[in-house]
């Protein structure tokens, strides 16, 4: 059994206040689970109005099928247009 975690730093410069950001982390979060079966959640930077971070976990038999998991996520991520991708880093244990 291997996991794969994989944490994306975003900016949201659409968002004006928490509640704006709330609401757009709130849907790609859902978006992320309901694609693709991952656990994720905001990790991090709970109180910042344009900042993010999320951290998603994935189990798998297979270092390949994490990655391309992850890969898709991350090209999810960055076709949405009030999203940027900062950084994104992927651990496996």
């Amino acid at each position: 059994m291997i996991v794969g975690l994989l944490t994306l730093d975003l900016h949201i410069s659409e968002a004006h206040s928490l509640k704006e950001k709330r609401f757009v982390i709130k849907s790609l979060i859902d978006r992320i689970k309901n694609k693709f079966n991952v656990s994720a959640a905001e990790v991090d930077a709970n109180d910042l109005w344009q900042r993010s971070i999320i951290g998603i976990a994935y189990v798998s038999n297979e270092t390949v099928m994490i990655n391309k998991v992850f890969e898709q996520i991350k090209n999810l991520v960055v076709s949405i247009h009030s999203v940027e991708l900062i950084n994104a880093n992927m651990e496996l244990l």
